[in-house]
């Protein structure tokens, strides 16, 4: 049961820029443990640069973020999965030249507990059996839907509490898409909160418990999410009605 008390993520009046630029222009959202969270919005509304700004791989210049009650904004991007705070980007962005095993072996690089990992490993195979049959297969030679699974899976490796999912959909077919939704949901079942940047507002919404919506920089609405989906301005922008 998610803690409605005090969120795992908290973003208050986030600012942050590409040079000039203002990409965030003072965004506030909350995330509570066990939730999906969605967040939507048209291209360039600010959707993956939120998920980066919270990594830090692009710097907040105003606001605060909120990681178990504790400002991360200081916190090098590098140190934040071992913390529990995982991004799998846009693009997948997996390892071509190494196998899937080895890509899965680099999303515990900080960990310590060698003795759990094996366990591990075989919990990302129950989820994706499409990687226990490419194991040693390199990267780069994968479908973009068995990349997109070894993405995940890699970020799973971490152990994550929170796990940022920006575009897990791009550029796969139907029933690749349903499936990734299927697994995301499941992942959230085992007790990991999930934070959703997703193009596909639809099904995002149809996965998420709450969803934010961006405009240039800015969040315009904020509702559970099976509220945004019948909203008829949110399905006449997004949802192609």
């Amino acid at each position: 049961m998610a803690d409605k008390k005090t969120p795992i993520l908290e973003l208050k009046n986030v600012v942050s820029a590409y040079g000039r630029i203002k990409a965030l222009k003072g965004i506030s959202l909350k995330v509570f443990e066990g939730e999906i969270v969605t967040i939507i919005g048209a291209n360039g509304a600010g959707k993956s640069t939120t998920l980066m700004t919270i990594c830090n791989i692009i710097n907040a210049v105003e606001g605060d973020i909120f990681y178990k009650g504790k400002r991360i904004n200081n916190v090098g991007p590098q140190m934040l999965p071992s913390m529990g705070l995982c991004q799998v980007p846009e693009g997948r962005r997996i390892f071509p030249r190494l196998t899937v095993l080895e890509n899965l072996d680099m999303g515990a690089f900080f960990r310590s507990d060698t003795a759990n990992m094996k366990d591990d490993i075989e919990r990302v195979f129950e989820l994706f059996p499409k990687l226990r049959e490419r194991r040693k297969q390199l990267g780069g030679t994968l479908s973009g839907g068995e990349q997109q699974m070894l993405a995940m899976g890699r970020a799973l490796m971490s152990r994550p509490k929170v796990l940022l999912l920006d575009e897990p959909s791009m550029g796969l077919a139907p029933l690749l898409v349903q499936q990734i939704f299927d697994i995301i949901k499941m992942i959230n079942s085992q007790g990991v909160t999930v934070v959703l940047v997703e193009q596909n507002a639809n099904l995002a919404l149809q996965a998420a418990q709450r969803g934010y919506v961006l405009e240039t920089g800015n969040v315009v609405m904020e509702d559970e999410a099976h509220k945004l989906l019948t909203n008829p301005d949110i399905r006449k922008a997004y949802l192609g009605e």
